[in-house]
């Protein structure tokens, strides 16, 4: 049984679809009383990613 996993560059691209759509959730005003938090959390997860696929392009 053979499972194929996800390529770095995969997951980077999937986190990164998914924080564009918590940032369009939090743009529409979704969660008012997390969106602080959720908006500092949205930033780093971008910063991170962005690292990572700096480190992946100097691989």
């Amino acid at each position: 049984m053979s499972h194929s996993s996800p390529t770095a560059q995969a997951l980077i691209e999937q986190l990164q679809q998914d924080r564009r759509w918590l940032l369009r959730q939090l743009d529409d005003g979704r969660w008012p009383e997390a969106r602080l938090d959720l908006a500092a959390l949205e930033r780093e997860l971008g910063q991170l990613l962005e690292r990572a696929a700096d480190q992946l392009s100097d691989t």
